[in-house]
């Protein structure tokens, strides 16, 4: 069968069980473009900005540990989707980028969307490969799949000059399995289990990765019910499921003396897929090691090892294995409230409404910092954070969620300033008619901001300082922005009409967008 590079690449993929492709296609990439038309087996998603399609393969991840692919148009598309990619390798996500560039022999040219593209990926990418020959390109795009496949999940990002696009291409390759996850050693189970031990209650078992899947979240709370340590979670989770049912682990505050309060007396810590806690920022005057000093800390197991397998036999070598597991969050809805906006009443509102396998995107910044408590004991869920900071995360990974798991609700927490990053995926959502329901934090403002000014040691700001960090004058309406883009949308001033907009996005199987004024 004769067929270009493009298409030799795009059944490759499709062999290789990757099937969604969110795109945003320029000149350099139509043969790519008509190869996805002309093969069947691919979903293509277009996203306005290529940092919505960054963020969609990274939420499409998160939900079904396989990896999407990506098209970006040349070194700049590319660029436009880094901050996102970011946050996408900070939670390990696998992803296969697919960047176009200029035909080789057209590069000494220098023309205007000349750029060195290997150089812009590297910091975002785990591996890189442009691909000059278009007999080589699905050999190449097989190794693509194979590195975002690579525990626990890597971004490869594959280079795809305009004419190994159009030359005639070999046949398609199918990438071979990924490898199993890296068994934990013996001596690592016993060095757990002996700092546990012998800590108690000032033992803390630190989770994270796949090690807040609820399978090992019970191995976690089996641990727990054996030796009384606590379980925490670090502050931002690629993906935490929890709820009535679940092993119910907290997560360590944003604040640095909140958590520093919060890990004072832990003695001994031991972590499994997760880093030793440190401060999001320095901060004059204050640690970056949030740990208390003299904790003693014990590495179990990293991100990319068998992290559930690594807690059972920790659970088998303490002799808990059948014990009841600890912690377990039983079904307990808040009181839906009435009147007057509060962060705890948003909160309550969340639990008392959530549905059953809920996904919730949270990118609420300052709002969201103590919804966790009240939405604990709804119905299970799963909770997503950004892993890398860098703003405007959540509608995009909202529409690869959704993608994903097109049979759950996906409720997605935004603060203003953070979604007009990415303002270009409620068009997505309504082309795609993903079931999404957003809550906009519309406090006008970068709320986060003012508090770190006080943070950092600035007194008494300038109308200038402040200035910077509001959103005002004009205020941003997002009720009628999102009508525009194709999104039903309303907006809430107090609980009552949040409830009712809530309960109406939740019963609606498209997109609907709620502008909480606060």
């Amino acid at each position: 069968m004769s067929m270009n590079g493009a298409e030799s690449l795009v059944r490759t993929l499709v062999a290789s069980d990757v099937d969604v492709c969110f795109t945003n296609p320029g000149t350099s990439e139509m043969h790519f473009v008509a190869a996805l038309d002309s093969v069947p087996g691919m979903r293509c998603v277009l996203g306005l900005f290529e940092g919505v399609v960054t963020g969609a393969a990274d939420g499409y991840y998160r939900l079904s540990d396989r990896p999407a692919s990506t098209l970006l148009h040349l070194g700049p598309g590319l660029a436009n989707g880094l901050a996102n990619l970011h946050n996408a390798k900070k939670a390990k996500s696998g992803i296969v980028n697919v960047v176009g560039d200029h035909a080789t022999y057209h590069l000494k040219h220098d023309a205007p969307l000349t750029s060195d593209i290997e150089a812009v990926a590297a910091p975002m990418s785990n591996w890189v490969k442009s691909s000059p020959k278009a007999e080589g390109i699905a050999a190449d795009g097989a190794l693509a799949v194979e590195a975002a496949r690579t525990s626990p999940g890597q971004i490869a990002t594959l280079i795809l000059p305009a004419d190994t696009a159009w030359n005639p291409g070999g046949s398609p390759v199918t990438a071979r399995p990924p490898a199993h996850r890296s068994k934990v050693s013996g001596e690592k189970i016993t060095a757990a289990a002996k700092a546990l031990l012998s800590s108690g209650e000032a033992g803390m078992l630190m989770l994270g990765g796949v090690a807040l899947r609820e399978k090992a979240l019970e191995y976690a709370g089996r641990i727990a019910a054996k030796t009384g340590c606590r379980l925490l979670s670090e502050g931002q989770n690629a993906r935490l499921q929890r709820g009535a049912g679940r092993v119910k682990v907290e997560r360590v505050p944003y604040v640095v003396d909140l958590a520093r309060n919060v890990l004072k007396d832990t003695q001994q810590m031991v972590l499994c897929g997760a880093k030793q806690p440190v401060a999001f920022f320095a901060y004059p005057n204050k640690p970056s090691v949030l740990t208390a000093e003299g904790c003693q800390i014990t590495h179990l197991a990293s991100a990319e090892d068998d992290l559930e397998g690594a807690l059972e036999a920790l659970a088998i070598e303490l002799g808990c294995i059948n014990l009841a597991p600890a912690h377990v969050a039983p079904l307990d809805r808040p009181e839906s409230p009435t009147g007057e906006i509060t962060l705890d009443k948003i909160a309550a509102v969340l639990g008392a409404t959530l549905p059953e396998n809920a996904i919730v995107v949270d990118e609420s910044v300052t709002s969201g910092r103590g919804f966790f408590p009240l939405t604990s004991h709804a119905p299970a869920h799963c909770w997503l954070n950004g892993m890398g900071g860098s703003i405007g995360y959540a509608l995009p990974v909202s529409i690869g969620a959704a993608v994903a798991q097109p049979d759950r609700k996906v409720v997605t927490l935004e603060g203003d300033g953070s979604g007009m990053y990415t303002v270009q995926a409620l068009w997505t959502m309504a082309r795609e008619n993903l079931d999404v329901t957003v809550i906009v934090f519309a406090n006008r403002a970068y709320k986060i901001l003012q508090g770190e000014l006080t943070n950092v040691g600035v007194q008494n700001p300038g109308p200038r300082a402040v200035d910077m960090l509001s959103l005002d004058r004009p205020a941003i309406d997002w009720m009628n922005m999102s009508k525009s883009l194709g999104v039903e949308a309303t907006r809430a001033n107090d609980c009552d009409s949040l409830v009712r907009a809530l309960r109406h996005g939740l019963a609606s199987n498209g997109p609907y967008l709620i502008e909480l004024e606060l």
